[in-house]
């Protein structure tokens, strides 16, 4: 990689971000096409995302990937939203094109493709998602057009409900929402084909978490985990356990990925070879995730 003056900065910025694998899996990317483009990580906390933002214009960076926990304060930071971001209220991808800073949404595509892959079509399934945070929201928006129902659950019943107001109006009984208990989780199970995790439950360094309770999971079902770090999350573990069929994190990383890729450099992102350069980054770490 020779990097110059004349090289286009792309980047990741969240809290944390260290443990992140998209400077492999672009840099990978980027290499393979032969793109004059880098991708780093900015670790940023919340006090401090005005000023990344800021710094973004300053220092013409090309595009960045927003994630934990600035998805959607980062928005009230732009110039514009593209209709993904507009329509879901949150942000995962910035594109800096001649100082101006469009917000666009990657994550509901990401999701929708590896689920697409795994499942086929999604016409005939009831999908829960657990929590309400920018991915969900994404997500959401996405899922409800493919599938036969939704559900999304979340701790906090407003923040959930401000989530899917838009999705009552446009699919009416198709979605539901409410508060995420064991109770609740467990009732709306039944009939559930999908269940996506989009809650950090489970994240390195508290994998000891889980947002369901493994006498809950069954091996009709098919559990998607977004959290990649670590990839096996004690919810998956459990999964695969109750003999459930399983998609990590990784798949969601890699497409929605691809998708932030293809808005930054017009062209047509090599999944393959960014796929396979986030497994080879994997298989280096020492730590279990």
């Amino acid at each position: 990689m020779n990097i110059s003056g004349k090289t286009r900065v792309c980047a990741v910025i969240g809290d944390p971000v260290e443990h992140s694998l998209s400077p492999c899996i672009h840099n990978a990317a980027f290499q393979h096409l032969q793109l004059d483009y880098v991708y780093v990580a900015f670790p940023v906390k919340r006090e401090e995302l005005r000023t990344a933002i800021q710094g973004m214009r300053i220092l013409k960076i090309h595009g960045l990937n927003v994630t934990t926990p600035h998805k959607l304060d980062v928005i009230q930071h732009l110039d514009r939203l593209d209709e993904s971001a507009k329509n879901v209220g949150a942000v995962n991808t910035i594109l800096n094109k001649e100082g101006t800073l469009i917000g666009y949404s990657t994550d509901g595509k990401g999701a929708l493709l590896a689920l697409e892959a795994d499942q086929g079509k999604l016409s005939n399934k009831k999908i829960l998602i657990l929590g309400a945070g920018g991915a969900s929201r994404s997500i959401s928006h996405t899922l409800a057009q493919e599938a036969r129902e939704l559900v999304v659950l979340n701790r906090t019943v407003e923040k959930v409900e401000s989530l899917v107001k838009e999705l009552l109006t446009a699919f009416g009984s198709k979605v539901r929402y409410g508060g995420l208990s064991r109770s609740r989780v467990k009732a709306e199970l039944e009939g559930t084909n999908i269940l996506i995790n989009a809650t950090t439950l489970g994240m390195h360094p508290n994998e000891d978490e889980t947002p369901v309770d493994w006498d809950l999971l069954r091996s009709d079902l098919t559990i998607f985990d977004l959290v990649y770090h670590p990839l096996e999350t004690r919810l998956l573990r459990e999964a695969k356990a109750a003999g459930a069929r399983t998609i990590d994190g990784l798949a969601q990383l890699v497409y929605q990925g691809a998708a932030s890729f293809e808005i930054w450099t017009g062209k047509r992102a090599p999944v393959d070879v960014m796929m396979e350069a986030a497994r080879e980054k994997l298989k280096g770490r020492t730590d279990g995730t």
